[in-house]
């Protein structure tokens, strides 16, 4: 299992489902995964059933965040877009209920999951796509050490404005 100072990575497990369906149906979380219809439990359950295959057969991975001391899940990260050709994948970080947020909890799981992708996956870099406007997460992956090598002018459109989408990466220098 994959873990930091409070926070532990694990398989999806089907007794996810109920907290998955929550999660993958929130209309707040939507606007930075993409999202632009509801999730059956159908297709959750699915999706489940083949979690557990490799991330060299699917080319993603996903794992529950939870927390260490009570193992409650409170998020999930996201490997996807995996080349292992190219030698690199994007991550994304869900932290689902604000009141986790602004913990720590995010970047114990982006430290855990850039050494798990450097040192067991031997990627050479590892990437994510920010909306401009989300100064958390632009100060999250900054510190991190990813630097700002993109920018995607009117990217994204929010309802009623466009936003830029910034692309961050950060390299291994020894892959």
């Amino acid at each position: 299992m994959l873990e930091n100072n409070t926070i532990s990575l694990r398989a999806p497990e089907l007794e996810d489902l109920d907290l998955l369906y929550i999660w993958e149906n929130e209309p707040s979380i939507w606007q930075v995964s993409g999202t632009l219809t509801p999730f059956s439990r159908y297709v959750l359950k699915q999706y489940l059933e083949n979690a557990g295959k490799d991330i060299y057969q699917v080319k993603q991975l996903r794992l529950i965040i939870q927390l260490k001391n009570n193992h409650r899940p409170i998020g999930a990260v996201d490997l996807f877009d995996f080349e292992p050709h190219h030698r690199r994948a994007g991550i994304g970080i869900l932290i689902a209920d604000p009141s986790d947020r602004r913990k720590g909890y995010a970047r114990e799981t982006l430290e855990t999951m850039t050494s798990y992708c450097f040192d067991v996956l031997h990627l050479h870099q590892v990437y994510c796509n920010i909306s401009a406007g989300n100064g958390a997460s632009i100060k999250l992956f900054e510190e991190a050490g990813f630097e700002e090598c993109g920018r995607k002018k009117e990217w994204l459109f929010n309802g009623s404005t466009y936003e830029d989408e910034l692309l961050y990466q950060i390299v291994n220098k020894s892959a």
